[in-house]
């Protein structure tokens, strides 16, 4: 039996249709942008900004920020990408739990060496301890990945989360509202990353606990 009005469930199924192209489309872009690199270079960014780091020499901190762009973005993506073309890998390839090891012993590589240089021109010890609860969040990652996958672009944003809250306990501010930004974008990553169908719900939560947790307990305690 034909539906009784035929013109409104046509258009009906076109917005639907469009409505999931714009989520997808959305959810592409928000895995673009929230990288699982670009935790280091955000924490960094909002040091420059929120904390006394903010009497440095403009000069110094364009030092800063270029180096730890160049040592957690642009190696470690250039890098894993070189590698692909070597190895003629797709992106599915990429995705598969033997694949996934190899961003993580790049992304560690390339953390370790951005460490060592902050420590070797003694960096204000603030900045080289994102670096290390990044690259402590990197390792925790892949050995995880050795039994289940688990969501690195949440662990990311769960990274700032958890580096947020050591802050505030150390410089004695309010998080409050930087807290619920930072769980807003979590959320809408993860569920990005869900509709993309990278991720289950478990590998989002998981992600994003393991790399809070990490991060809060290396900068406190460190």
């Amino acid at each position: 039996m034909p539906p009784k009005y035929p013109q409104k469930a046509a258009t009906g199924k076109k917005r639907m249709h469009r409505l999931t192209r714009l989520s997808i489309v959305t959810s592409r872009v928000l895995s673009v942008i929230f990288t699982p690199f670009y935790l280091p270079l955000v924490s960094t960014t909002l040091l420059f900004f929120f904390s006394y780091l903010t009497l440095l020499h403009w000069q110094y901190k364009v030092f800063i920020f270029g180096m730890v762009y160049l040592f957690t973005i642009f190696l470690p993506t250039m890098l894993i990408h070189l590698y692909m073309r070597y190895q003629g890998w797709s992106i599915l390839k990429l995705i598969s739990r033997e694949g996934r090891m190899v961003p993580y012993v790049i992304s560690i590589s390339s953390y370790f060496l951005c460490f060592y240089l902050m420590k070797l021109f003694h960096f204000p010890h603030f900045l080289s301890i994102i670096i290390l609860a990044a690259l402590f969040i990197q390792i925790v990652c892949a050995i995880t990945n050795i039994w289940f996958k688990i969501s690195t672009h949440t662990a990311a944003i769960g990274g700032i989360t958890g580096g947020l809250l050591a802050y505030a306990e150390i410089f004695a501010f309010n998080p409050l509202w930087w807290l619920c930004l930072c769980l807003l974008v979590g959320g809408l990553v993860g569920t990005g990353r869900m509709m993309l169908r990278q991720h289950s719900l478990h590998q989002v939560v998981y992600g994003f606990l393991v790399g809070a947790i990490v991060s809060f307990f290396v900068i406190i305690t460190l």
